[in-house]
């Protein structure tokens, strides 16, 4: 059964850091691209990072760059989003997904809010 877990999201002032965690099983973690997408009320899903299967290629949304990191550990099945500085933009639902050329799954979502 293929599960994808996030956890870390809550409520932080503007400025302030959270890191997202994704936890996978049910499916061989290191064969997939993992991401972290987001979706805002009201707006369309969009990418945040990916980090990619095979040669670890990292890709941001301009609008993260230089404040937020993507990481992944291949032996605890993991994938972890840093992020800093965050602004009440950043205010939405994060959704880890993996994907490979065969498959697509999601997690059920963890909410992200940032506000004073």
């Amino acid at each position: 059964q293929v599960q994808l877990v996030e956890s870390g999201g809550g409520l932080v002032q503007p400025g302030g850091s959270l890191r997202l965690s994704c936890a996978a099983s049910g499916f061989t973690f290191s064969s997939y691209s993992m991401s972290w997408y987001r979706q805002a009320p009201g707006k369309e899903r969009e990418l945040v990072a990916q980090i990619t299967r095979t040669r670890g290629t990292i890709t941001y949304a301009d609008s993260v760059k230089g404040r937020f990191t993507i990481s992944r550990d291949n032996a605890k099945n993991t994938v972890y989003l840093q992020m800093n500085s965050l602004k009440p933009e950043d205010t939405a639902v994060y959704y880890c997904n993996a994907d490979n050329p065969r498959y697509d799954y999601w997690g059920q979502g963890t909410q992200v809010t940032v506000s004073s």
